[in-house]
């Protein structure tokens, strides 16, 4: 009994480490883009990401059959199609966040947890009363968050907002590979390289490539592709063997406050009584929303391991 609890409480210690390091990673993007474009900082951070999960990668296939499960043509589709929609969440992502701040870009982001079960609709899937609540309550603090008294919406509050979408379709596709026993350290690694590959081509047609530039921003970039992907992932794949689902989806969740204090603390940034009440409804929805998602999986017959709650995105 007291291992078992001795386990719980560690696994969600390093949950908890990983909504930290995904919350300041929104930091880092903002200060990455004060030396280079948003697609170059994404072509790099996600293909050095990729190369830190290869040592996880060689240590599961190690302990795997020499044939991936799934096939090849499954994986490589698989990792195509969620590159596709990781690049156009992140690439939305990148540049919003040139025109707003870390703390309202992570809650904006956060948004995903409340979306995914409403897309999931789409695929007749049945969505909770509570998820529906949820959404209500998130919607109303994203409107005190980013629509001004004259009802408009900033540049880049909009283009993350739409990123979220992205984002959220992610999650879906990514737990629909996972049904079909596709390895999600190989998955994962094949995203992240179809991401950095396409974000680095858009960055050469558009943008400016210096390498002082790259140089400049070089601990942003580590932060984004060693700690936000190759450690953090490795933590949540670990963390969420012995951790409870509701807990997990909690401590999670807490990225989005990490981004607001992170914003705080490093970059000066400051929200109004009216951006400080749209962020907490904003949070209580998303935890009624997940909660409830976690509530009616827990409900359903045992089935193979679905997806992580949260994938690493967001920052």
């Amino acid at each position: 009994m007291m291992l078992a609890m001795s386990k719980r409480l560690k696994a969600e210690f390093l949950l908890l480490v990983t909504a930290v390091i995904w919350g300041f990673a929104f930091v880092a993007q903002r200060i990455g883009m004060e030396h280079v474009g948003p697609f170059s900082y994404n072509g790099v951070r996600f293909l050095l990401g990729a190369a830190s999960l290869l040592p996880l990668l060689l240590i599961a296939r190690r302990s795997a059959a020499d044939r991936p499960a799934g096939g090849w043509r499954s994986i490589a589709g698989g990792g195509l199609l969620a590159g596709l929609l990781l690049f156009a969440g992140a690439s939305l992502q990148q540049v919003g966040i040139v025109y707003t701040t870390a703390g309202k870009a992570g809650f904006i982001t956060g948004l995903y947890v409340v979306l995914v079960p409403l897309l999931g609709l789409l695929w007749g899937q049945r969505t909770p009363w509570a998820t529906w609540a949820g959404a209500v309550i998130a919607m109303l603090g994203l409107y005190l968050l980013t629509v001004t008294d004259n009802f408009t919406l900033a540049k880049g509050d909009g283009l993350v907002l739409v990123g979220a979408l992205f984002w959220a379709g992610h999650v879906l596709v990514i737990g629909w590979l996972s049904g079909r026993h596709i390895e999600p350290v190989l998955l994962a690694c094949l995203q992240f390289i179809v991401c950095g590959a396409l974000s680095l081509i858009v960055a050469i047609v558009i943008e400016p490539i210096a390498l002082q530039a790259l140089e400049a921003a070089m601990m942003p970039i580590l932060y984004g592709g060693l700690l936000s992907v190759g450690v953090a992932y490795t933590l949540q794949v670990v963390a969420q063997r012995d951790a409870p689902p509701a807990h997990a989806a909690i401590i999670l969740s807490l990225e989005t406050v990490f981004a607001v204090l992170g914003g705080w603390w490093l970059l000066q940034e400051s929200l109004s009584d009216r951006g400080l009440l749209g962020c907490a409804l904003m949070f209580a929805g998303m935890l009624l929303s997940q909660l409830a998602a976690v509530r009616a999986a827990s409900a359903k017959p045992a089935a193979p391991p679905a997806a992580p709650l949260a994938v690493d995105n967001r920052g």
